[in-house]
């Protein structure tokens, strides 16, 4: 039995040893890792600053103001929707008014008194002061097409002056309004050799006398009513009494009844004295002259003009200038050619009127 014992007591003692050098020998075991949870991926911004931590800037409100004007020391200004005083009143967080962000700025750049002057004083209580640069632009633009207007006028509805200036003839055809340019024609001078010098051998002292004459019988442009309305726009001479500076522009502008011959038309006579006076006559037709624009005159007969043969003439001081522009008036001509015609307003789809143009005239 004592040998039994000792036997187990043997193996037990060897199970043991075996069982601790495995144990020694065997790599010591890592502790699992907690398993890793992802959180959702959300933007977070940062906590809006409590009330506790925030004051009001000192910007006076008003009901109908959405923007201020947040005015710096440099006298440079940002527009702003909100603004509040962080960090103990040393640090400025307002939002943005141009860019729709939060932006922060320390105190010591801000001019309180020019902004809080400018929010009693400004927009919120004089909408005129506050306005001054749009109603500047206003005024600039108003300016800008008054004077492209003043260029190109409207004379009737649909009908207006070029642009470009010249001579114009405002004429009715069937009733119709037509605008006709008249042409600048210049004339010669007739010296009659043969004649003045009869007349000297008759009387040496007599005047030498020699005519203004157009080519052709008539006119190109036949006005179809005794008293056309002549619109003209031309650079003018410079004298104070006949030019555009004149208080009387009529005296510059005048129309002429000329005589007509068989192949050709006298506008007027230039009479040569003796001892050498130079002077012109001519039938001069009583007009009347007024400005439309700065730029454009418009002259008119003051009585019907009978059916002929008539000239726009532009006088020079007391000369006439040799270049004219003749037409005529005979109530049964046929109609003008090239002539600007209104075009009536047609209505859109959306029950707007469209601008009223003129036709172009068809090239030669």
């Amino acid at each position: 039995m004592k040998v039994s014992i000792s036997i187990r007591v043997l193996l037990a003692l060897v199970i043991l040893t075996c069982a601790a050098v495995g144990q020694q020998k065997a790599p010591a075991k890592r502790p699992a890792a907690p398993a890793k949870t992802t959180a959702p991926a959300t933007s977070q911004k940062p906590a809006a600053p409590t009330a506790s931590a925030t004051r009001q800037c000192p910007i006076p409100r008003n009901e109908n103001q959405q923007v201020y004007r947040m005015f710096m020391k440099d006298g440079s200004y940002q527009p702003i929707s909100k603004c509040e005083l962080l960090d103990g009143g040393q640090r400025v967080h307002y939002m943005s008014a141009e860019r729709n962000e939060w932006e922060d700025i320390p105190i010591s750049l801000v001019d309180w008194a020019a902004t809080e002057k400018f929010a009693k004083e400004g927009p919120a209580n004089k909408p005129v002061e506050a306005s001054a640069d749009a109603a500047a632009v206003d005024a600039e633009e108003e300016a800008d097409r008054r004077a492209e207007e003043s260029k190109s006028p409207e004379i009737k509805p649909g009908l207006r002056l070029p642009e470009q200036g010249g001579v114009y003839v405002m004429d009715y055809w069937r009733d119709e309004p037509q605008l006709i340019e008249l042409m600048q024609n210049g004339s010669d001078i007739n010296k009659n050799t043969g004649r003045n010098i009869l007349r000297a051998a008759i009387n040496p002292i007599a005047k030498a006398r020699q005519t203004i004459e157009l080519k052709g019988p008539r006119a190109r442009v036949q006005a179809h009513v005794p008293q056309p309305a002549i619109y003209v726009n031309i650079d003018m001479d410079q004298d104070p009494k006949t030019g555009p500076a004149a208080k009387d522009v009529s005296q510059h502008f005048r129309i002429v009844k000329v005589e007509q011959k068989k192949d050709s038309r006298v506008v007027g006579a230039i009479e040569i004295a003796i001892y050498g006076k130079v002077s012109q006559k001519a039938n001069y037709v009583e007009t009347r002259s007024t400005p439309v624009t700065a730029d454009w005159v418009k002259v008119t007969p003051a009585q019907p003009l009978e059916p002929g043969e008539y000239a726009l003439v532009e006088m020079l001081g007391k000369d006439v200038n040799l270049f004219v522009w003749d037409f005529g008036v005979n109530p049964t001509a046929p109609r003008n050619d090239k002539a600007w015609r209104p075009v009536p307003a047609a209505d859109t789809t959306t029950g707007t009127k469209e601008a009223p143009v003129l036709n172009k005239r068809p090239k030669d």
